[in-house]
């Protein structure tokens, strides 16, 4: 880290979003195994606005070696929702390394005739008029349900609330009979009587959740939606710099607490190299692109 030391006194970690947002909690939890591995001061930089296109941008633009910035995996769509992007979603950027992987499930209000992905079907496309929710365009929660929709022909239209909170309390309230959530969220709700869980978005049963049936297993062919989050760092940095902070980046995150954290969270630990990163980017792009396309929303 000579070169880098040289030139910063600090990594300058962006958040694109909000305090207390996934990325927000996991860029703090990094923070000190970050600051002792590369030995240069440590700092989040909120700058959230735009759906996260304006820290992103922030990021396009730097010149600075220590720039480095955590997103949601819901930024490969930016350019599907929205025309006025001044950056490159994957090619701005260079690539570090993913750093975990979360499930969502599919809940239903409570008094909702349903127990599994068929019954669910079977009563929703027997009504008319029915809505699911999310908390805006473009999140994981409406992308997900998309994508469910297309796979297993369930009928509901999208309703975007301005926030996560208003809809789950419409959920819990019966005024919207299902939406996608994060399983943690889900799992206290369902502990406490309120919402049903259908089944979980991962390819696979959630390790910490083996009774919660994946969508997949239950007949959606070929559905699995994994809301990932990956560090990514300003443009044209050498490889080396960039391996040096996937390196410190994956040892800090197998910091036990760091584990706790995401354990708590719902998280799942999965790192890997930039290539990867940059393959499963492209993968993603070329995947909501379809579920768009055929859903026929237009950018604003």
């Amino acid at each position: 880290m000579t070169a880098l030391r040289a030139q910063q006194k600090l990594i300058r970690m962006v958040v694109p979003l909000t305090p207390g947002t996934t990325p927000d909690t996991i860029a703090r939890a990094i923070g000190p195994s970050m600051q002792a591995k590369l030995g240069l001061d440590y700092v989040v930089d909120n700058k959230a606005g735009a759906s996260g296109m304006i820290g992103m941008s922030y990021v396009a633009k730097s010149t600075d070696l220590g720039t480095l910035m955590i997103v949601p995996a819901t930024t490969v769509t930016l350019p599907l929702f929205y025309k006025m992007i001044d950056f490159d979603v994957i090619n701005s950027f260079t690539p570090i390394t993913q750093i975990a992987s979360t499930s969502f499930v599919l809940a239903v209000h409570k008094d909702i005739p349903a127990k599994n992905l068929h019954e669910f079907g079977v009563w929703a496309n027997s009504k008319q008029g029915l809505f699911y929710a999310s908390p805006g365009n473009g999140t994981h929660h409406h992308l997900f349900m998309e994508l469910l929709k297309q796979s297993v022909g369930v009928n509901l239209e999208h309703v975007a609330y301005k926030g996560s909170s208003p809809a789950i309390n419409d959920l819990l309230g019966g005024l919207i009979p299902a939406m996608f959530l994060p399983i943690q969220i889900a799992i206290a709700q369902r502990d406490s009587g309120r919402l049903k869980i259908i089944g979980g978005s991962l390819r696979e049963r959630h390790p910490s959740f083996p009774d919660i049936p994946s969508l997949q297993e239950q007949g959606a062919k070929n559905f699995h939606a994994d809301a990932w989050y990956s560090v990514w760092a300003a443009p044209k940095i050498s490889l080396a710099l960039a391996e040096q902070y996937r390196l410190a980046v994956t040892e800090s995150l197998n910091e036990p607490s760091v584990k706790e954290s995401f354990a708590k969270q719902g998280m799942l630990l999965k790192t890997g190299t930039a290539s990867e990163l940059l393959a499963l980017t492209k993968a993603e792009s070329e995947l909501w692109s379809q579920v768009v396309k055929k859903t026929n929303i237009k950018p604003a």
